[in-house]
């Protein structure tokens, strides 16, 4: 005899599926966010492929202002500024989406765990995370950071850990009131498994909750990395990172501006860029407006 889907299940997730990309494209604040981000990942997936001077690479023309040849200018070293910003990009957007996964896989994880199985397993999890939540995000990952040595894999692991109990928490909310749904019990009485329930009839409904989550937690990662950076925990002079490059400018900055200008302005656009775009994702994938 076949197996029963309740109907219910297998259409919870089809507005998410088809109707996304119009909902978005229908908030102005996701179009701008999706632009800024779009252009931030391109910037780092291609430019080992740009027509760029080396970003490492010293010359006589120092502290330069941002001309036809170096647009952003030169730093202390001669050093190509744009070059640099450029490159920083793919240190950034590394940092920040290796960190920022492996967050969502464990923290997702341990939220499905917590929520589905409640009961002692519940409150060990939720008293574990409680300890990370008892230290502020920032001094957790430069504790963390501090204890392992400044290196960019270092930074990876402190922001995942920083951020792990956070997707801990948006998961396990939704899976304490989706278990108790009634297509998750009619699936159950079918005699569904435990990892058939979770996978198929769980997991999809949390989609919305988890894309919008991932948004934002990028935005704080790529902060976060220039912030290590500029404190000398993460990537190393003459690494082209963005907080490297404004630790180096502040000590110019009543004659060469452009060398803190440029890399914060680049910070700036790629932290906005996710803000907007999970703030309208959020509001696209509001079931109420769609």
């Amino acid at each position: 005899m076949a197996t029963w889907i309740p109907e219910s299940a297998s259409r919870s997730t089809a507005p998410l599926r088809l109707g996304v990309l119009a909902a978005i494209a229908r908030e102005p604040v996701a179009l701008a966010g999706l632009g800024m981000v779009a252009l931030y990942a391109a910037i780092a997936l291609t430019v080992g492929f740009l027509p760029l001077r080396d970003p490492l690479q010293v010359s006589a023309d120092r502290l330069a202002a941002p001309t036809a040849a170096f647009p952003f200018g030169t730093d202390a070293l001669g050093r190509d500024l744009f070059s640099r910003v450029l490159f920083g990009a793919r240190l950034s957007m590394q940092v920040a989406v290796l960190s920022v996964a492996a967050a969502t896989a464990a923290g997702g994880l341990l939220g499905l765990v917590s929520g589905y199985l409640g009961g002692l397993v519940d409150l060990a999890i939720g008293r574990v995370m409680d300890v990370f939540f008892a230290f502020p995000a920032i001094l957790l990952a430069l504790g963390i950071v501090a204890a392992l040595g400044p290196d960019t894999r270092n930074v990876i692991i402190a922001i995942a850990v920083v951020y792990t109990p956070i997707f801990m928490r948006v998961v396990r909310g939704p899976v304490l009131a989706l278990k108790a749904r009634d297509f998750v019990e009619a699936a159950r009485a079918v005699g569904a498994t435990r990892a058939r329930i979770i996978f198929r009839h769980i997991v999809p409904n949390l989609l919305s909750t988890l894309i919008v989550q991932v948004s934002l937690a990028l935005s704080w990662a790529v902060l976060t990395e220039g912030a290590l950076s500029f404190l000398g925990l993460s990537a190393q002079p003459p690494a082209p990172s963005w907080g490297v490059m404004l630790n180096e400018g502040r000590q110019y900055l009543e004659f060469a501006t452009h060398l803190a200008i440029f890399p914060g302005l680049a910070i700036m656009i790629a932290v906005l860029g996710f803000n907007l775009l999970g703030d309208g994702l959020r509001d696209a994938l509001d079931p109420q407006r769609r």
